[in-house]
């Protein structure tokens, strides 16, 4: 059996052709055009299937299914896009429409949701039956996976884990709101946290690791705190509290096995990943008397997205 997985995103539409077992036979990607009419883009991600299938030597008669993970709020059973501001879509029946081009079983989900669904049926969370993927990447988003389905809320507008509150009045959210766990736990947040830091400390190794680097990044405060520059280390244990906070309440009201955690922070490994655990483990509530959530750095990286896409298209999720 062969399906497709299509992650879409603000800058491009990736796409993989797999087997069952999750493995990418192959891939491609087409550029994003935010302002084109639904139907045109709806059109150019079946052609991009076309494109899957003529390079994996098979034709539609052999295709499962096509799966698509998209930014916004997805209603995956009436098949419609609410609201995507990324994309620009609103109440689009998108299923409806891609089946015009190719009529084969479709399934669509909110991007974060699919991603955690692909980190637990093939990648890091294999296993777990109640897992939560956190991406620390521009914004924070977030997947949560219970008894091996994705949570989803009402009408699949809920799990935004990022725009729970943390501080009252606090830092603005792209939201509109102040005090989200995005505006402080996001990379683009920690580049702020950095930036403010490396003002008020001008002897700072940051700046040197900045001016090599060419801007400031999330992994500049990281770089200064490994090799014991002060400022950088306060920078990144601040940061690992705003992290951890969102994570303590998550596992206050989830309680799920694992927390993955993705996005590019997560690049910074076991460094930041232990110093996350030891939050989450000393401070969820009843501490060892509860039962032990484990914190990993989630595995799948940019194809976490369409392999969750593809997984909603298997006979467990479909």
């Amino acid at each position: 059996m062969y399906y497709i997985g299509i992650d879409i995103g603000g800058m491009s539409i990736k796409g993989g052709l797999t087997d069952e077992t999750g493995k990418i036979l192959v891939k491609d990607s087409i550029t994003t055009k935010p302002d084109n009419p639904y139907p045109e883009t709806v059109k150019d991600i079946a052609e991009l299937c076309d494109k899957l299938m003529q390079k994996a030597g098979i034709d539609a008669s052999k295709l499962s299914g096509v799966g698509m993970g998209i930014p916004g709020t997805i209603n995956s059973k009436k098949g419609v896009i609410t609201y995507s501001n990324n994309i620009k879509f609103e109440n689009v029946p998108i299923v409806k429409e891609f089946r015009k081009h190719l009529d084969v079983p479709t399934y669509i989900g909110n991007d974060a949701n699919c991603a955690a669904l692909g980190e637990v049926v093939f990648g890091q969370g294999k296993g777990y039956k109640d897992a939560i993927l956190i991406t620390l990447g521009t914004g924070v988003g977030s997947g949560i996976i219970i008894d091996g389905n994705i949570f989803e809320g009402k009408d699949g507008a809920g799990a935004e884990a990022g725009h729970m509150g943390i501080q009252i009045n606090g830092e603005r959210c792209t939201c509109g709101k102040k005090g989200c766990w995005e505006a402080y736990a996001s990379a683009a947040a920690l580049v702020r946290q950095t930036k403010r830091a490396m003002q008020k400390h001008p002897q700072s190794l940051m700046h040197q690791i900045a001016a090599e680097n060419g801007k400031v990044s999330g992994r500049t405060a990281f770089k200064a705190a490994r090799e014991n520059d002060k400022a950088g280390i306060s920078v990144v244990n601040k940061y690992v509290k705003y992290v951890s906070e969102g994570l303590i309440s998550l596992v206050n009201i989830f309680r799920p096995e694992i927390l993955l955690i993705g996005g590019g922070v997560s690049n910074e490994g076991e460094y930041f990943i232990k110093k996350l655990q030891r939050q989450v483990s000393m401070y969820s509530y009843g501490g060892k008397r509860n039962p032990y959530v484990k914190v990993v750095k989630a595995s799948l990286l940019n194809d976490a997205g369409l392999l969750g896409a593809v997984a909603l298209c298997l006979p467990k999720n479909a």
